[in-house]
């Protein structure tokens, strides 16, 4: 999922888990407004990164790459 930003990584871990955003909201204690608007805005926290992954049962990887080898930094 290399060069997505997190919405599109978010709609497509959502049809994966077979729920909508809306649903996804309802499972984060979010209105359905405001999931959406950050998701929009492209907009989103670390720590809203965290629940959508708990929610969607899933874990959470961050890594840092160098650009110039393509090699994990941390």
């Amino acid at each position: 999922m290399q060069n997505m930003n997190i919405n599109e990584m978010v709609r497509i871990l959502c049809v994966k888990r077979q729920t909508t955003v809306a649903q996804l909201s309802e499972k984060l204690g979010n209105s359905k407004q405001n999931l959406f608007m950050k998701l929009y805005r492209n907009d989103m926290k670390l720590s809203d990164i965290e629940k959508i992954a708990a929610a969607l049962d899933c874990d959470l990887e961050l890594r840092f790459i160098d650009k110039a080898t393509n090699a994990p930094l941390v």
